[in-house]
């Protein structure tokens, strides 16, 4: 009986995974427009898997130190969404609390009547913005806008999970920024992406979309929160008519 490899290294360079999309689109990469363009086409595809859904792999946690009476704090550029946050409170001999902090929309913002009071936070705006460069020369930050401002009988820092963007495609040689379940999907993706600009692989649109649709499925159920939850419903409040 033959013996394994005892690996389990297996992934595939750009190169390597433009190839296989061309081939499944009955192709072979040959040019370095054929390149470029899938490259392209790849970019596109991971920001189409930003608008399917959450991408677990790409959830991070940060934290930003608060200062007394600034309720407006820059996230890190490539910021999505925000997924959950507390604020973690500590004093002088290093005791720690984690606080639940409300997420709000804009509109409950603007209601707030004073936006200029102190004290411990407890009510988060998340201004979700561009990322690019204005004419100004300057980052468009996504941001937070926190309420009550910190005042400054605690050490406050907002702790965050943020859902970041995913890594562009590079220049040939590099991996890509998806788990290893995610390569067939993918690579199905991108064949399909391809299908519709390729000439000669017209006739393999329909089969190609199914392929991927059905590798997406497979990818994203096993990509999900497995840890147990419960469900408590919510007592309905009846008033006198």
């Amino acid at each position: 009986m033959a013996k394994t490899t005892g690996t389990t290294a297996f992934d595939l360079d750009i190169n390597d995974l433009i190839e296989e999309a061309f081939e499944r689109c009955g192709q072979e990469l040959r040019t370095g427009y054929n390149f470029r363009t899938a490259r392209r086409s790849l970019n596109l595809l991971t920001i189409e898997w930003t608008n399917r859904g959450l991408n677990f792999w790409t959830v991070e946690q940060g934290q930003i130190p608060m200062v007394t009476g600034q309720a407006i704090y820059p996230m890190p550029v490539d910021t999505i969404n925000m997924l959950d946050m507390v604020i973690r409170q500590s004093n002088a001999t290093s005791n720690q609390t984690d606080i639940n902090i409300s997420r709000i929309s804009v509109s409950t913002y603007a209601t707030i009547p004073n936006k200029n009071a102190t004290g411990r936070p407890i009510q988060v705006w998340f201004q979700r913005k561009t990322g690019a460069t204005n004419a100004a020369n300057t980052v468009v930050y996504p941001q937070i806008h926190v309420w009550p401002k910190p005042d400054n009988s605690q050490t406050y820092t907002f702790v965050y999970w943020r859902l970041r963007r995913m890594l562009d495609a590079g220049n040939g040689i590099n991996g890509q920024d998806v788990p290893f379940r995610f390569i067939p999907c993918m690579v199905a993706g991108l064949a399909y992406h391809l299908s519709k600009k390729i000439p000669g692989a017209e006739s393999r649109i329909q089969m190609l979309k199914a392929d991927y649709d059905e590798a997406w499925d497979w990818a994203s159920t096993e990509d999900r929160e497995k840890a147990p939850i419960r469900f408590v419903p919510r007592q309905a409040f009846i008033g006198s008519m």
